[in-house]
């Protein structure tokens, strides 16, 4: 490599960049197309997704080099989408490490060639052990592939690296393919949404997973009234719970309509010294579930010709849970 080298024309660099990119494209259409093969790398990946499907203990990842982190990330994936998994070292398993690789694990070694010296160890300790072992490879007859209980065995494609050295098209395969076992066997265990917002309760996204139950307003600062409630104590409350609506019962409890400040503004041509709240309420308004989920309400809120600010949770009698504004849902990071 020169000290000072001269940079090409912006486009032959597009050029080598889709260059790149197709290259690994290629390598993604012959992985799916071995996938369709069930005499081949699809019936292999069915026999994985078995063992990894009634594992009793946990799926160990294991992977070095460039293969290492991509291990790493499908032990991630695995974790987020409930898989219980870990990643162990191959160089730090032979320190001492192979403690953490308990009776009931599985192991799922990485490696393209399939020749990775310190993979020896762990592999060795999976045959003492009886526990299975599936190999992801480009080499069928390789060391790592012969030892395995099942051998994936992905398609052998060019590096988009010029000197076919660099691991590119490879550990793009390896990644797709280790997505593919985490998403089916999301799939197969029937996990929701609802799970894999327990496994992300920090940041935007377990914000938008999060469910109107946990965000909603209860007890006292729930704006409440009765039909027969006189519209200047309705005016009050709507008044003293600041949040522009309330909900109006009827003799069981149940809600039987919903009063806003753009009802009120429309009723200001009553006498409301005599009007009641069922003779203002909207009968027929918006009202939701406890399990849905926060970023479905406001979708729900903002979809609407006139954008709503509160909706009312019911349970399945529909009595009155609780209510949640815009402002409880922008403040919990929902937008």
């Amino acid at each position: 490599m020169t000290e000072h080298a001269t940079l090409d024309a912006p486009d032959r660099l597009a050029t080598e960049a889709a260059t790149v990119i197709q290259t690994e494209r290629a390598g993604l259409d012959a992985l799916d197309r071995a996938l369709q093969d069930p005499s081949g790398l699809g019936g292999a990946f069915a026999r994985a997704v078995e063992i990894l499907l009634h594992v009793s203990g946990r799926v160990v990842v294991t992977g070095i080099g460039k293969s290492g982190h991509v291990a790493r990330k499908i032990q991630a994936t695995l974790c987020s989408t409930g898989t219980p998994a870990l990643f162990v070292h191959p160089a730090e398993a032979s320190h001492g490490d192979l403690g953490m690789v308990q009776p009931g694990d599985v192991v799922l070694a990485f490696s393209n060639s399939g020749e990775t010296t310190e993979l020896g160890d762990i592999a060795a300790h999976t045959r003492k052990a009886g526990l299975p072992l599936l190999a992801v490879t480009s080499r069928a007859n390789s060391t790592l592939a012969s030892a395995a209980d099942v051998a994936l065995t992905l398609p052998a494609m060019p590096e988009a690296c010029p000197m076919g050295l660099a691991p590119t098209t490879s550990t793009l395969m390896q990644l797709a393919f280790g997505d593919a076992l985490a998403v089916v066997l999301l799939r197969q265990r029937g996990f929701t949404a609802s799970d894999f917002g327990n496994y992300h309760p920090g940041g935007r996204l377990g914000s938008r997973l999060r469910t109107v139950q946990e965000l909603m307003r209860t007890g006292t600062d729930l704006p409440l009234g009765r039909e027969d409630t006189p519209m200047r104590d309705v005016i009050m409350e709507m008044t003293r719970q600041a949040l522009g609506c309330i909900g109006i019962l009827d003799h069981n409890g149940r809600l039987a309509g919903l009063i806003t400040d753009g009802d009120l503004r429309r009723a200001l041509d009553h006498d409301l010294t005599t009007t009641l709240a069922k003779d203002v309420m909207n009968r027929h308004p918006l009202t939701i579930g406890p399990d849905i989920f926060a970023a479905d309400a406001l979708r729900m809120m903002n979809e609407r010709d006139r954008p709503i600010t509160s909706l009312f949770i019911l349970d399945a009698d529909r009595r009155p849970m609780g209510v949640v504004h815009v402002h409880d849902l922008l403040r919990a990071g929902v937008g």
